[in-house]
């Protein structure tokens, strides 16, 4: 006789991990990542000191603006306030 196990399927809301959801956790998995790479370079060529700076800089920065375009949705879309006529072609013409 087979056993039936209850299936968790996610209740079709977006992956969250730390306060990030959906597509910005590999906006910040990239940032951070970015900033391990520049970092890293800046090390070996210039100088460790500034090398660390450019680190934090690259991580905290991009992970700032993640969080900030995070703010706008998941699905952000630009919003025009103009009135577009459209011919009888698909073409747009600006009012």
């Amino acid at each position: 006789m087979a056993r039936k196990y209850p299936v968790y399927k996610g209740l079709q809301r977006p992956l969250i991990f730390k306060g990030f959801k959906g597509k910005f956790i590999y906006w910040g998995i990239a940032s951070l990542l970015t900033g391990l790479v520049f970092g890293a370079l800046t090390m070996s060529l210039v100088n460790m000191w500034l090398g660390a700076m450019v680190l934090i800089g690259f991580v905290v920065g991009g992970l700032l603006f993640t969080a900030s375009k995070q703010k706008g949705g998941l699905h952000s879309k630009s919003r025009t306030s103009n009135i577009y006529i459209l011919n009888h072609y698909g073409r747009k013409n600006l009012v």
